[in-house]
């Protein structure tokens, strides 16, 4: 945590210095809160209570930086367990889209871990993407999610209704958990469906209640998935409601 402080006070700085060295660049900014059932992450359950998921976020032309952290609502922890830094740029090339990153992991009772990540996705019919993320610290290893999405205009462009599907593949990610020997592996992980339905109620805030459901797609994940989850289950159904402001 202490590493992280040090990152979100440099990050400051900087936000605070761009602006008047790039006084045209377009500037955005947003904040959110995710009160989700319990807190699920590539299929594994890391807290059965409740979660409470706060992001805030900033835009400068094509960077970006975003704080994101998790509350558990359990009665014998009730404190922020988990504080994310990512750290991104994004552009575009004819119809395909690229959002290449950083993200530094700080964790609560675990070691620090930080991940760089590039993305691309493709402006066709159900929005194709994937996205490779090499953890450079603990886990030493890579993943990769291949995701597909559709969102579906109602009353009057006001809300969407939004559907999705992903595949994962873990590429001997120690953070992902390890097979029944004890040893990293390489293999499919994760499958997820999500469906929400997203209210615009005026230009700047949204709500948007959500459902997932998370299975292992082998048996060494679903060995690790269990391993690691809280409630020792490898399929995961979960939902909640997240709050959004655009500034």
């Amino acid at each position: 945590m202490k590493k992280l402080r040090s990152m979100i006070m440099a990050v400051v700085l900087v936000l605070m210095v761009v602006p008047a060295a790039f006084a045209g660049v377009e500037t955005s900014g947003y904040a959110s809160v995710d009160v989700m059932s319990s807190y699920v992450w590539r299929g594994i359950q890391l807290h059965e209570a409740a979660a409470v998921q706060p992001s805030v976020g900033i835009t400068y032309g094509n960077f970006g930086a975003n704080f994101w952290a998790n509350y558990d609502s359990d009665d014998a922890v009730k404190e922020i367990i988990e504080t994310d830094l990512t750290l991104n740029y994004v552009f575009e090339v004819d119809k395909l889209a690229f959002d290449v990153g950083y993200i530094y992991y700080a964790l609560d009772g675990f070691a620090d871990t930080q991940e760089f990540y590039v993305s691309a996705s493709y402006d066709v019919l159900l929005s194709p993407t994937l996205t490779l993320y090499y953890d450079v610290d603990e886990g030493d290893g890579g993943f990769i999610v291949a995701a597909i999405s559709h969102s579906l205009p109602v009353m009057e462009d006001k809300a969407s209704i939004n559907l999705g599907a992903s595949a994962s593949y873990n590429m001997s990610n120690l953070v992902m958990g390890v097979d029944p020997g004890g040893d990293e592996f390489s293999g499919l992980y994760n499958g997820e469906l999500t469906a929400s339905l997203s209210y615009a109620v005026n230009d700047n805030f949204s709500v948007e209640p959500k459902i997932a459901y998370s299975m292992a797609l082998s048996d060494d994940a679903e060995f690790a998935i269990e391993s690691m989850s809280e409630n020792g289950e490898s399929g995961q159904f979960y939902g909640g409601v997240s709050l959004a402001l655009n500034f």
